[in-house]
């Protein structure tokens, strides 16, 4: 196995990421469509599914530049999700990141179709890391692309989605609260960890654990945030882990999430790892 990456080769593949990630949006007409693109993109996000994938498959002995594209997409996907989630008719947000949301900046229009263009985009680029492959790496990209497409479909965050929109603290019950979850938000930090794992050539008992570990990340990292929105009375009327089973009950099952993801990356990982410090920094643990 690989030795895994230090700090310092950690923050050289955050640069590469970026970079990377800039190229593939780099000009385009017509031009409002490729800033609204770029505006959402760069909008200081943490990075999180692409550093846990790209993390995932460098600890596991893969390879960085096989792993980029898709952990571009990855981004990609995610940002989409977002514009799409600001617009009046899902959560009807004016800021995100202490900045004007996309449809604010640019229109609702232009907003859905960057969303639109950025979820092609992702899937333009695994398809051609695919096509751009030996017979022996095509295997491993052709997995990892498909545990993206599920995890990003109906059958998973989208199905999410839609099930918060329609949830509402009324109504809401915990078979509800964890549908929404497990697909809104676990799901793609599961396909992170997964997809991460099948490019380093990882399959059954280590993939599937590796995808469990980025599932817990998930539901930990939702039910902080649902916490916290609570904490600043923020979304009082939508379904939330917080208020439906309380302050304290959540904090538990945050730290529990936390503890078995960090336990399985331990298990799978080495413990000096990129996998395992970005886990135990996401976690505060």
């Amino acid at each position: 196995m690989r030795k895994p990456p230090s700090r310092k080769g950690t923050n050289q593949m955050s640069e590469n990421f970026e970079k990377a990630l800039a190229s593939r949006v780099a000009g385009g007409y017509p031009q409002p469509l490729f800033d609204a693109m770029r505006y959402s993109l760069f909008n200081g996000g943490k990075r999180l599914r692409p550093r846990l994938l790209l993390s995932a498959c460098a600890d596991l002995g893969g390879d960085e530049n096989e792993a980029m594209p898709f952990a571009c997409a990855m981004e990609m996907i995610h940002t989409y999700s977002l514009i799409h989630d600001d617009l009046p008719a899902m959560d009807n947000d004016d800021f995100r990141r202490g900045q004007p949301t996309c449809h604010k900046k640019f229109g609702e229009a232009v907003a859905i179709l960057a969303g639109d263009g950025l979820l092609n985009l992702a899937f333009e680029t695994m398809a051609e890391a695919c096509e751009n492959s030996s017979v022996e790496a095509a295997g491993r990209r052709f997995a990892a692309a498909g545990i993206i497409a599920k995890a990003a479909g109906a059958r998973g965050m989208v199905g999410g989605q839609a099930a918060d929109i329609d949830s509402d603290a009324a109504r809401a019950d915990g078979a509800v609260l964890t549908f929404i979850h497990e697909k809104k938000t676990a799901a793609l930090f599961s396909a992170a960890l997964a997809a991460g794992s099948a490019l380093a050539g990882a399959a059954g008992e280590k993939r599937a654990a590796m995808a469990e570990a980025g599932k817990c990340l998930g539901l930990a990292f939702q039910i902080k945030d649902d916490i916290c929105d609570a904490a600043a009375e923020k979304d009082a009327g939508k379904a939330s882990y917080a208020v439906f089973y309380g302050l304290e009950k959540a904090e538990e099952d945050y730290m529990r999430h936390s503890q078995e993801a960090i336990r399985l990356i331990a298990r799978e990982c080495p413990p000096d790892g990129a996998l395992h410090s970005l886990a135990v920094s996401m976690s505060g643990l």
